[in-house]
């Protein structure tokens, strides 16, 4: 499976990577293989179609991204830097700091307790960088869903990354 979807894998990864710093030690294909090993752990899942398992591929990236910036925040504690608001696009700017990603990922977990689909919504728009259709294939809902949900979330992860 994994040469049938290794580009779309790297084109997650680069995607995700595009916000981070310039001297970043984790690259693209480290990343897709840190994600790779994470999914390879996953023994009984059964992969509904393509969709399926690129949503599940960008949660992976996310907890590889998430551990790195956790293992970077304690060798270095940050430096009062400020949180940049999440715009339209799932802006790449929040992956910048680690500590703005360790904020974001506890804003997702708070997401995710008070309402899962919006969460996952999240994990494949701008961890995965899914477009609307494939965000809606992926988690069996409409693409008016994915969008109405889409801008509720965003707006709700802006107000707590405020705060």
């Amino acid at each position: 499976m994994f040469p049938l979807v290794y580009d779309e894998l790297r084109r997650i990864a680069a995607r995700a990577m595009r916000g981070e710093r310039s001297d970043h030690t984790l690259c693209t294909t480290a990343l897709v293989n840190e994600a790779w090993l994470e999914l390879s752990k996953l023994t009984r899942m059964q992969w509904q179609n393509r969709s399926h398992f690129l949503a599940i591929a960008a949660q992976a990236m996310r907890r590889v991204l998430i551990d790195y910036a956790v293992a970077r925040r304690s060798l270095k504690r940050g430096g009062g830097q400020t949180l940049q608001p999440l715009d339209a696009d799932a802006v790449a700017v929040v992956a910048a700091q680690a500590d703005d990603m360790l904020a974001l990922d506890e804003a997702l977990q708070r997401l995710t307790a008070m309402n899962e689909r919006h969460a996952r919504i999240v994990e494949c728009r701008f961890f995965g960088g899914m477009s609307v259709e494939e965000t809606a294939e992926a988690l069996g809902i409409s693409p008016a869903t994915v969008k109405r949900d889409w801008t509720l979330a965003r707006a709700w992860l802006n107000r707590e990354l405020q705060a």
